[in-house]
């Protein structure tokens, strides 16, 4: 299986970081996905591909939630770093509205920005979007005749949205919020191919159940792709295969 979206660098992590990504990788998890926030969580994202080269692999990108009136210093960092070395995606990226809307100009900026370095360099986007999905379809939607392509990291919106997604080229993120019974996502999954889903943790945020609470793994990416087999009706060898041959054709992996 593949955990395509995992804060492994986090700092909860810290005291037993070696030992949760061997859990993982233990747990059939063979690769994960570090999406970047900005330019101070760098180091720690590069330090865990290093320590694990053959499992971990790095995005470049600066977080919508990262972004203020510092963003063009931010931008110039991010560009200095896919100039300096490849990246298997640029992310995370995209709109929060949820916290504060002072830098929704700001945001959209940095946004269009890095989603044409995408095109630049033929990578895809990992977009984070909360309370803002109407916003982020339609910049999305003004480079996909251009051939960008991604996954929106944690989907939970409407079946409308994710028919508009995946009319869009892009993958729907599945993760922990599958397993919570009154976010409404159960009901949208059931009616979308697996051929458009790819798993994800969000480690350490957003825990399965039922160890909703407490922080979430890598490993845990197991208790995602059970609750869909038994949301499809369909086998877990079946989840697994699926899921991770869409996330080798997202990140471009032979």
């Amino acid at each position: 299986m593949i955990d395509t979206h995992t804060h492994l660098y986090d700092e909860k992590f810290n005291d037993d970081r070696n030992d949760m990504i061997q859990r993982a990788i233990q747990s059939g998890v063979e690769r994960m996905y570090l999406p970047n926030c900005d330019s101070g969580t760098i180091e720690g994202m590069l330090e865990v591909e290093q320590n694990f080269p053959s499992h971990c692999f790095a995005m470049m990108g600066l977080h919508p939630c990262s972004v203020n009136e510092q963003v063009d210093g931010e931008l110039r960092i991010v560009r200095e770093w896919l100039d300096k070395r490849s990246f298997c995606a640029i992310g995370e990226i995209g709109l929060d509205y949820y916290w504060d809307k002072t830098f929704v100009d700001h945001q959209k900026k940095a946004f269009r920005t890095q989603i044409e370095w995408a095109l630049e360099f033929n990578i895809p986007i990992v977009i984070h979007t909360r309370e803002a999905t109407r916003d982020t379809i339609d910049i999305v939607r003004e480079y996909s005749s251009k051939g960008i392509k991604g996954v929106f990291h944690c989907f939970s919106g409407s079946y409308e949205s994710a028919v508009q997604i995946i009319d869009m080229g892009f993958y729907l993120g599945i993760g922990g919020v599958l397993t919570y019974k009154n976010a409404g996502l159960q009901e949208v999954v059931q009616r979308i191919d697996l051929k458009h889903l790819v798993l994800e943790t969000d480690a350490p945020y957003l825990t399965p159940a039922p160890h909703r609470g407490k922080r979430n793994e890598s490993s845990y990416v197991n208790l995602v792709a059970q609750k869909l087999a038994e949301l499809k009706g369909v086998s877990l060898d079946e989840v697994r295969s699926v899921t991770t041959e869409n996330a080798l054709e997202l990140f471009q992996h032979n």
